[in-house]
């Protein structure tokens, strides 16, 4: 008999095998360069993971690179966890990721997050302790490397926007050890003179590594305590320093901070002539009216017959004073009148008040007399009935009818005949007086 076979599909097998590499390996941590990065409208991340000898596919689906904090590019060495997985449509060796960090940044980056969050609760970084920066500064003094990039840019742009504007260097070293605290003495300085209007302080771009030192509490302090406003330029536009969070303006870029510290002189000077004409326009406007209102008044009714304006004046004055005797004397008669109405008002209310008043106790006066003839009847019926009922509950009462009371001389009442014994005396009540008899037989 032929052996039976048991078949399975490409799809069951490269299920099977996703499912064994999944479960044999789990979640790991693997560093290497990215390359061939595509992200995919869907906000998917595909690419190539490679080192020196090897290279595998990747994924990292939307739902986790939204945490990541930088943006993949071909040749950035990072550091991912991920889980070996397989595609199954075309049986590919894969690896999915879920988080993902450039390599040796993540000490920094959590060191970063943490004075970050302790320098905000302190409130460092608050919107209303940031001062503005100057309109039109005399100098302006900058913090950074006498020989980078960054000061070339900056020393450029200002020329170019106000050739005679004051730059003054503050040399500092901007990277390696030790380089926070002198960026930090370099901004104290300043803030010694007295001719600084505004501050540049910044460098290049670079690594996390590179531009560490504006990370440090000690530049970041030295920039919160400065009098003088500070634009923080460090690095390029998608770097973000501690320093860029206390500062008074961040610049995305060095040549960006010389842009925000001044003003383009020949727009200033543009301004300044278009508000001199509008000046010139505006006092000249001002000059014609005065001198149209100055001329109607001098062809004016006052300045031609001045006498007679004042004699109208006087006239219109006398008019007034008579006018406000007589106002005030119809006032006087009215109020007057209207206290007497009042009085008149008054007294009637008052004697009203007085008659309804003898009224009412006339007629409560005769209520009162009513129910007390009313209780005396009923008292006298009530003591009526009384009495009745009393007579004839006395025992005495029925004597009258024929009935007697007999009695032991101590006054116990016979009721039987076993309550005597011959020879005893018995006194017996009848209704008009006693009988006193004694035993002599009892049948």
């Amino acid at each position: 008999m032929e052996e039976k076979r048991t078949i399975y599909s490409v799809t069951e097998i490269n299920r099977k095998a996703r499912v064994v590499l999944e479960n044999a390996m789990g979640e790991l941590w693997v560093e290497g360069e990215l390359s061939r990065v595509t992200i995919h409208s869907s906000g998917h991340w595909y690419f190539t993971l490679k080192d020196a000898g090897a290279a595998v596919s990747c994924a990292m689906f939307a739902r986790d690179n939204a945490s990541v904090l930088f943006k993949p590019k071909d040749g950035i060495k990072v550091q991912m966890l991920a889980r070996p997985s397989l595609y199954e449509a075309s049986g590919r060796y894969q690896l999915i990721a879920t988080e993902m960090e450039e390599a040796g940044k993540g000490n920094l980056q959590e060191q970063f997050e943490k004075l970050k969050a302790r320098l905000a609760d302190e409130g460092l970084f608050d919107s209303d302790r940031k001062k503005s920066l100057p309109v039109l500064p005399k100098k302006i003094g900058v913090v950074t490397s006498p020989t980078g990039a960054a000061i070339r840019d900056i020393i450029h742009v200002l020329t170019r926007r106000f050739p005679n504007i004051g730059i003054l260097l503050i040399p500092a070293k901007v990277q390696g050890a030790g380089a926070e605290q002198g960026i930090a003495k370099a901004i104290n300085y300043l803030n010694t003179r007295n001719d600084i209007d505004v501050m540049i302080v910044g460098r290049g771009g670079g690594s996390i590594e590179d531009l560490w030192n504006f990370n440090e509490e000690v530049v970041a302090r030295a920039i919160f305590e400065s009098d003088i406003p500070v634009i923080s330029a460090v690095g390029h536009e998608i770097d973000f320093t501690i320093s860029d969070f206390v500062a008074d303006v961040r610049a995305p870029t060095p040549s960006a901070a010389a842009e925000l510290a001044v003003r383009e002189k020949g727009a200033l000077e543009d301004e300044i002539s278009l508000v001199d004409r509008r000046l010139k326009q505006s006092l000249k406007t001002l000059n014609q009216d005065f001198r149209l209102r100055l001329n109607r008044a001098a062809h004016s009714y006052v300045f031609r017959e001045p006498a007679t304006l004042v004699k109208q004046y006087r006239q219109n004055i006398q008019s007034l004073e008579t006018r406000m005797g007589d106002l005030l004397k119809m006032d006087a008669r009215e109020k007057a009148g209207r206290v007497e109405r009042s009085n008149v008002r008054m007294a009637h209310l008052l004697e009203s008040g007085v008659q309804q008043a003898h009224q009412r106790v006339d007629e409560l006066g005769m209520v009162l007399r009513h129910e007390m003839e009313r209780k005396a009847e009923r008292d006298r019926q009530k003591f009526q009935s009384l009495e009745s009922q009393l007579r004839m509950l006395n025992p005495l009462a029925v004597l009258g009818r024929g009935y007697s009371l007999t009695c032991k001389p101590d006054g116990t009442v016979v009721r039987a005949k076993k309550d005597v014994e011959v020879g005893e005396l018995l006194v017996t009540q009848l209704a008009d007086g006693k009988v006193i008899s004694n035993i002599t037989e009892k049948e």
